[in-house]
């Protein structure tokens, strides 16, 4: 499955440069991220944009696919790289920013959807789980009665990507995606917790 890894933004709150080539344990946060869906038997592909000519240089000297876009904002980026795979089916999505993501999480993502019947799926770590790392998300939401946070890995239909699709909200009990690294602290957090929620 086609799996788009979103690296086209700025990256400004972290102020380090390009976000997704910021070192967490002595490797880019973006080649975990690549890794994880790799192993997991996907086709990664980096979305770029003007804003990150580092990132795309980097995907060059990694032989790493990637689709050049306008870089207007997340969704528009994202509807562009659809149109330009051409992929009709169901594809992943997935920020650069959480590298605690494996290819065991993917595999819970993807056969949770399959269950579902659903053209696709969201999803969503407990709140708690980040408060126990001092992460701060900016987005809540109760999700099966939980006070819950969205990971930033979601599978959708891509000849779908225009409208509202009928989603799964999958709630993930893994302390990994609790880590969507936004700030220095967070950053901090992360490189002291790495090997404790992540295979190293």
């Amino acid at each position: 499955m086609l799996a788009l890894i979103l690296a086209g933004g700025e990256g400004s709150r972290l102020r380090l440069g390009e976000k997704a080539l910021v070192m967490v344990h002595d490797r880019p946060m973006i080649a975990w991220v690549i890794e994880a869906f790799i192993d997991a038997g996907c086709e990664p592909v980096v979305v770029t944009s003007y804003k990150t000519p580092f990132t795309r240089n980097w995907c060059r000297a990694n032989n790493v696919l990637f689709i050049d876009t306008q870089g207007i904002g997340y969704v528009e980026d994202l509807c562009e790289a659809v149109e330009i795979s051409g992929e009709d089916g169901p594809l992943f999505t997935s920020a650069a920013d959480i590298p605690c993501l494996t290819a065991d999480i993917i595999g819970q993502v993807l056969e949770a959807y399959d269950a579902s019947g659903k053209p696709a799926c969201s999803t969503w770590v407990p709140l708690t789980l980040c408060e126990r790392y001092g992460m701060q998300p900016r987005y809540r939401e109760e999700i099966n009665g939980v006070a819950a946070t969205p990971c930033a890995v979601n599978i959708f239909m891509g000849s779908l990507v225009a409208e509202v699709q009928d989603e799964l909200c999958l709630l993930l009990d893994e302390p990994g995606l609790a880590f969507n690294i936004n700030t220095r602290e967070e950053l901090a957090v992360l490189e002291r917790e790495f090997c404790s929620v992540r295979p190293c």
